[in-house]
């Protein structure tokens, strides 16, 4: 049977796109930047637009518009206006009619999401689980494997970034551009988790750091692609007939 086709818009380096291409699609991917690390086909240019003139080729599109209108930073002093194109991506999915994902930080406007942690699948490194929240709002009834499953290794890597709450855990936060190999002074010289480390957390192999600090793990658009190509597929087979 032919896979079902992908739109990965706004896809960054892959990690979305990694874990739909896992749950059966061919991916192609869209982004504003160049992602030269990028897996699948790769087109650079507005994603929206992009989806405006092609999204009726594909079965499924999934969205991760910019975040930064919505995540914690937003309240920094030095805190820079940024576009909500959550609105509009919403729109333009809804107008084409195709199963959609949307992906977003916790905070961001997306009715009826549901939340995925890195808990939910396992994902950390040595004692340290990944507690990485992210939403994910569809035109479809979707699913989650579990409740969050937070306190069954020692320590945390990836949500509070260097907010101590225990000051005898190791910690990395995985997002933003505050995430730097690094030794805490507090320890007196015992090193931090590092980007190998936060690569194994999160279950990606061929990433920079900043591009790491964007993406989110592979595992969670695994599980939501296999609820997809569930819809995707007996289409597929309708048409072929």
């Amino acid at each position: 049977m032919t896979r079902p086709r992908l739109l990965d818009l706004f896809c960054g380096a892959g990690g979305a796109g990694m874990g739909y291409h896992r749950a059966g699609f061919d991916v192609v991917g869209v982004d504003i930047k160049p992602q030269p690390r990028y897996p699948f086909a790769f087109h650079q240019g507005d994603a929206l637009a992009f989806c405006r003139e092609h999204g009726h080729e594909f079965d499924a599109i999934h969205a991760s518009p910019p975040c930064q209108a919505h995540s914690s930073m937003k309240t920094m002093h030095n805190a820079r206006e940024h576009v909500d194109l959550v609105p509009d991506t919403r729109a333009l999915l809804n107008a084409l009619g195709k199963p959609y994902i949307i992906e977003n930080v916790p905070g961001a406007p997306l009715p009826g999401a549901i939340i995925l942690c890195g808990t939910m699948f396992g994902l950390g490194y040595e004692d340290a689980e990944l507690r990485r929240h992210r939403l994910f709002e569809s035109n479809l009834l979707l699913m989650a494997p579990s409740t969050c499953m937070h306190g069954r290794r020692g320590s945390v890597v990836g949500v509070y970034g260097g907010h101590l709450r225990n000051r005898r855990r190791r910690t990395i936060g995985v997002y933003g551009e505050g995430v730097r190999d690094s030794v805490r002074k507090i320890d007196k010289g015992v090193a931090d988790f590092d980007v190998t480390a936060g690569r194994e957390a999160m279950g990606i192999d061929w990433m920079t750091l900043a591009e790491l600090c964007q993406s989110i793990p592979p595992a969670y658009t695994e599980w939501l692609g296999r609820q997809l190509i569930a819809v995707c597929q007996p289409s597929l087979t309708a048409a072929a007939d």
